[in-house]
């Protein structure tokens, strides 16, 4: 009878091993579900980044050329003002009796001089005369000329069109020869300086077109094109300043801004893969194809980011299908079930065994 007991308990416990085993083989013999895709040809750019500052167009500081008393000013806050447009006004009374003084003496040697020449005609008056009579027009014309130069210095006038800045001075007030007035700047279109590393240089070229984006309006770019290439480089940054110019003809744009600049360049095209199906192996990388129902890993060579995807320059070729999803829970020659597959019937069978 004790026998027959422990026959049993190795039968039931041999039946139970055996269960678990089938078991165990079966989630063994189960298939990773993936997710694939086909190797796109995409459009690539290579970008330069860079982060630069609004300069005016033109812009100029007006300073008295004197000493004097400001008489007049004809500007306000923020006024437009046109290309000779009088700005401010100097006290110049003692300049006009100069000119006053200068006018009447050449018009007095003027008189002298034609009767001068009536007498020499007649004989009565020498060369000698005539000569002396001469250089003292000349002279007084010369100090009518310095007036009137003195007055225009004392009339300042706009040298562009332009905006001018906030009013600091009065009339009436005494200025020294060089202090400010007024500042006048052209934003009509804005020069946008930035620096770009001598590595990158080769990519950028004159007219080429730039985007920039500024901190106040960073849903709006702003487009223009290079215009110089600074020929020496910086010793300290070894960078190169570019110069773009872009228009402005709703003064958005104010000189002093800090812009980010994108420039865009070598565009082409190549074969191109999801980020998520390179995986990195120490400085190789590598995807996985699909061949059949297997996976077999393959190595590339990549080249540019962009857009979630990565470009390969070697490798693989268009239409082949990659492993996108699951990447982590394969090895090479693994058998592999594609998502979307896993409750297909008879008729989805018979299409993956004609597929090549």
């Amino acid at each position: 009878m004790k026998c027959i007991r422990i026959i049993l308990v190795a039968t039931v416990l041999l039946a139970g091993c055996s269960k678990q085993a089938e078991n165990g083989g079966r989630r063994q013999q189960q298939a990773p579900t993936v997710g694939v895709a086909p190797v796109a040809v995409t459009r690539f750019i290579d970008r330069i980044d860079a982060v630069g500052t609004a300069r005016a167009n033109e812009q100029v500081t007006i300073s008295a050329p004197v000493t004097e008393r400001i008489q007049r000013l004809h500007f306000d806050d923020g006024d437009y003002v046109t290309r000779g447009q009088v700005i401010a006004v100097l006290a110049q009374g003692q300049e006009t009796a100069q000119l006053a003084e200068a006018d009447a003496r050449q018009r007095e040697a003027g008189q002298q001089l034609t009767r001068l020449n009536a007498l020499k005609a007649r004989g009565f008056a020498t060369n000698s005369a005539v000569d002396t009579q001469v250089a003292l027009a000349s002279q007084a014309a010369a100090q009518a000329a310095q007036a009137r130069a003195a007055i225009g210095d004392r009339v300042v006038r706009a040298p562009f069109s332009g905006w001018v800045s906030l009013r600091n001075i009065s009339e009436g007030a005494v200025v020294s020869a060089g202090t400010a007035i007024a500042q006048i700047s052209d934003i009509s279109r804005i020069k946008l300086d930035f620096a770009v590393p001598e590595t990158l240089l080769p990519q950028v070229r004159v007219a080429m077109p730039i985007d920039a984006t500024a901190a106040a309006y960073p849903e709006q770019p702003f487009r223009g094109t290079v215009a110089t290439i600074d020929p020496v480089l910086s010793p300290d940054t070894r960078a190169a300043t570019i110069r773009a110019v872009l228009p402005n003809g709703d003064r958005r744009l104010k000189p002093g801004m800090l812009l980010n600049v994108r420039i865009e360049s070598a565009a082409r095209t190549a074969p191109s893969v999801p980020e998520l199906a390179v995986v990195g192996d120490g400085n190789q990388s590598f995807v996985f194809t699909l061949d059949g129902d297997k996976v077999r890993r393959i190595p590339v060579n990549t080249g540019t980011r962009q857009d979630g995807r990565v470009e390969i320059l070697s490798g693989l070729r268009p239409g082949q299908r990659v492993v996108t999803e699951g990447v982590v829970k394969i090895t090479d020659g693994q058998t592999v079930k594609v998502a979307g597959q896993a409750n297909r019937g008879p008729a989805a069978g018979k299409g993956k065994a004609t597929r090549s």
